[in-house]
């Protein structure tokens, strides 16, 4: 089961456009709003950047995987072909060793 790609709200009001006093300056309060703000819209963005990185290591991992698998079922299969051949071998050494001593 894949997930679409996790998308963050995006906040307004304060942050943006914060409340100012009768001079014009920023309170104190706004400004450590704004600050953590700022702090959290690039957290999040880390996160998200990490969450789209294991997105394409989970793929990568499944893809190797699958790449493996065959890689050992062609290996299997060789295995058991040369078995064969090797007993085909051994038999027809058997026979003409046979025919020789006879």
């Amino acid at each position: 089961m894949t997930a679409g790609p996790y998308r963050r709200p995006h906040f307004q009001g304060a942050i943006e456009n914060p409340p100012r006093d009768a001079v014009g300056n920023i309170p104190a309060e706004s400004s450590l709003s704004e600050m953590l703000g700022r702090v959290s819209e690039n957290s999040m963005g880390k996160i998200d950047n990490l969450a789209g990185e294991f997105q394409r290591l989970r793929e990568r991992l499944r893809s190797d995987g699958e790449r493996i698998q065959r890689e050992i079922d062609e290996y299997t299969a060789l295995s058991k072909q040369v078995t064969q051949l090797t007993q085909i071998i051994y038999e027809s050494m058997g026979k003409i060793r046979g025919s020789v001593t006879h």
